[in-house]
């Protein structure tokens, strides 16, 4: 029941005091944490990637990778966009620091463009590149910003693919040894932090599976969507290479830089947290193998030394094997494990004749789980609020689960959240003054951030840090520039100007707070 008082008001000053009620009740229903309420010592800082950021495609020697093939070519992003200039972080690198700067931001997650170190993937460095990278780095030291740098952001060196088929080949992993130990000799006297990969998971699915990503390889429906791969055997393919890379490079990194640069290096994993749909036995091992098929793929290679036995089982010979070798390289070649957490889904058991249907029909490797993982439950009822993006979905305790899980299962290692955030729509039709007006994001952070705090107050989760996705709007893939994920607003029609939203003043207070 409308208040009397309020009902007297114009329909104006109706408007005005249901904007302020929406506002106070977002406010009112935050957690009152602050900086303070983490550990000593706990890191905050956003994430960004080079591809994403950087625009200057064809500036000072870089040469083309995966994603700009990919890019242009039809029908492969979604708004028919591409990332030549995105935000053009390259030359505007200087405002976007004092930007951190004025937030409170303590450390910023970027990566490295391989073919602008190297434009072929390998063979002569340019050194322009590297250049680059160092006025970038100093910049950023310059204003208290720690770097934390990514080696491999999806964007493989064209030249390379074209060369051996990039990551289909364990030539890649020399490669990869070769454009990582050319980046721990050139910055690691500043960089304490490093990343091989980010969430090969994600390349190995969505580049090598559906082929809705570069290199856009996949055999779904008979070809129907991608000329050339198999989605069966090379996600599993490319996995293994990654893995072998990751350890090639960290066995470097330990026997010729760690101890001399004082560094630390680890890898980042894209992972979302499984609910069984209902309490039957059928769905919560369901939950579990969607666990295995994601975050195990990669983790236990790492920490125990070998894939989940439901991969082995399941997958069978179409899943490469390590060799005594290889896992004594692969095994405990982590320093800290990065989590890229967004979302929560429901995970349901497929039933045998439903998987074999899928198996055939699809022909992929998203069927071995025997997994159906969806954002609705009974009733179609979905497992949270959503953001922008069809696959983002709200689920704070989600990361306070995934986290426990981490804990219990692979011995409570050093995490770091390296990418968390959502987006909000990219609308023409909203003004600028209504777009930075993004009390959602404000809650999502609070809430993702209180339930991270809960597992490492009350839970005893090792966690280290906490990183935004992210510091500007910028290109997203093949969702090209539908989605915003930004603390900042990029005009992209004015100079690419930048505009702080609310959320900018929310983190500000939230890292100044004591």
């Amino acid at each position: 029941m409308i208040p009397t008082r309020i009902r007297m008001l114009p329909r104006r000053g109706i408007a005005w005091v249901v904007i302020v009620l929406v506002a106070f009740e977002i406010q009112t229903c935050l957690s009152q944490i602050n900086r303070a309420s983490f550990p000593k010592g706990f890191v905050f800082g956003t994430a960004s990637s080079a591809f994403q950021y950087e625009g200057a495609v064809k500036e000072d020697g870089r040469g083309p990778s995966v994603w700009d093939k990919f890019s242009h070519t039809l029908g492969k992003i979604i708004d028919f966009s591409n990332a030549d200039v995105t935000v053009d972080q390259f030359h505007l690198f200087d405002e976007d620091i004092k930007l951190m700067k004025d937030m409170g931001m303590d450390a910023y997650r970027f990566s490295i463009s391989w073919s602008r170190i190297y434009p072929n993937g390998t063979g002569k460095i340019n050194q322009a590149g590297v250049d680059h990278y160092n006025k970038f780095i100093n910049a950023l030291l310059a204003q208290g910003i720690e770097p934390y740098v990514t080696l491999f952001h999806w964007d493989l060196p064209q030249a390379l693919h074209d060369r051996y088929n990039g990551w289909l080949s364990s030539e890649i992993i020399k490669d990869f040894a070769t454009f990582a130990e050319t980046c721990f000799q050139n910055y690691g006297d500043r960089v304490k932090n490093w990343i091989t990969f980010n969430e090969p998971h994600t390349v190995a699915i969505q580049g090598y599976d559906v082929g809705l990503q570069a290199p856009g390889r996949c055999s779904i429906l008979l070809h129907l969507f991608c000329r050339a791969g198999n989605s069966a055997t090379e996600p599993y393919i490319v996995a293994h290479n990654m893995l072998l890379s990751h350890g090639a490079a960290a066995d470097i990194f330990r026997k010729k830089y760690k101890a001399k640069q004082q560094g630390s290096l680890g890898i980042s994993l894209d992972v979302m947290w499984f609910e069984p749909a209902t309490n039957s036995t059928n769905d919560i091992e369901a939950a579990q193998r969607a666990q295995d098929f994601q975050l195990g793929w990669f983790i236990e290679p790492l920490i125990l030394g070998d894939y989940p036995i439901s991969m082995r089982n399941r997958v069978g010979d179409r899943l490469p094997k390590f060799t005594k070798n290889d896992a004594a390289l692969v095994k405990g070649s982590l320093d800290f494990v990065g989590i890229n957490h967004y979302t929560t889904y429901y995970a349901r058991s497929n039933d045998s004749l439903l998987r074999d249907l899928v198996g055939k029909v699809l022909n992929d490797s998203l069927a071995d789980s025997g997994a159906l993982t969806l954002p609705f439950g009974k009733k179609l009822k979905p497992i949270g609020d959503r953001a922008n993006s069809i696959w983002l979905y709200i689920v704070p305790q989600g990361m306070r689960s995934l986290m426990n899980y981490i804990r219990q299962k692979y011995g409570n290692p050093p995490v770091i959240i390296t990418e968390n955030g959502m987006d909000d729509p990219n609308n023409a039709l909203t003004s600028i003054k209504d777009a930075l007006k993004d009390g959602k994001r404000i809650k999502y952070h609070n809430d993702y951030l209180t339930n991270l705090l809960a597992s490492i107050k009350e839970d005893g989760c090792n966690v280290k840090g906490y990183f935004v996705w992210s510091l500007l709007d910028n290109w997203e893939w093949a969702a090209g520039y539908t989605a915003r994920f930004g603390l900042y607003f990029v005009d992209y029609k004015d100079k690419l100007k930048r505009y702080p939203k609310d959320s900018v003043q929310w983190f500000k207070k939230f890292l100044t707070s004591s």
